[in-house]
């Protein structure tokens, strides 16, 4: 129900990665671009004990900046469209769209801004950042696997970054309500995502 991030998030992985030995990938400062049509920010939240609920949102951008001289002073800021949220039944994605979760009228994104960048292994790394859901912005850590950067052959041979991340948050933190226990407070992102090297 809060899904995150550029989202976002989210693409810094490669931040972290291109430091730990990939240095031909790119140079210091170079942007990417979040790749729309191959990033997906999934989430996931408990219906009454019986089922998963998932969706996603379909209208995200978001831009990276990799400085491998530095990694820890590299960024990624994502922006998703809260409207574009869709867990595959109209009638629900309007309920969503309501006062009650994401008010909409009111809140029109969620934005993620990494803050600090850990590596916890050759091709992992810990994201952490600030979430804004709602005008409520707090702490989010990802925990992020970079899964490759190079040329791609189906895009003009442009550079593209992979990851894939994870975080968890409760959605009362964000002044999100509803419904709770009936449905979950607690909300798992996962974040699949390809940026392109400007």
């Amino acid at each position: 129900m809060s899904e995150t991030m550029k989202r976002s998030f989210q693409v810094t992985v490669a931040v972290l990665l291109c430091s730990a030995g990939l240095s031909s990938a790119a140079s210091a400062g170079d942007l990417y671009d979040l790749d729309p049509d191959h990033t997906q920010t999934v989430f996931h939240i408990d219906h009454l004990g019986y089922s998963t609920v998932t969706g996603s949102f379909r209208q995200l951008k978001g831009v990276l900046t990799l400085d491998e001289a530095h990694p820890e002073q590299s960024l990624v800021e994502a922006t998703i469209e809260a409207s574009s949220v869709d867990t595959g039944i109209p009638s629900r994605d309007e309920d969503l769209r309501s006062s009650e979760f994401f008010d909409i009228a009111r809140h029109q994104t969620l934005t993620f801004r990494t803050t600090k960048v850990k590596r916890r292994g050759p091709r992992s790394a810990d994201l952490s950042g600030e979430l804004t859901l709602l005008g409520i912005s707090k702490p989010v850590t990802l925990r992020t696997t970079f899964n490759r950067i190079a040329p791609d052959p189906l895009r003009n041979n442009r550079v593209v970054a992979g990851f894939t991340a994870t975080t968890t948050i409760r959605r009362s933190d964000f002044g999100m309500k509803a419904f709770i226990p009936l449905i979950g407070d607690v909300v798992r992102i996962d974040i699949n995502a390809e940026a392109i090297r400007r």
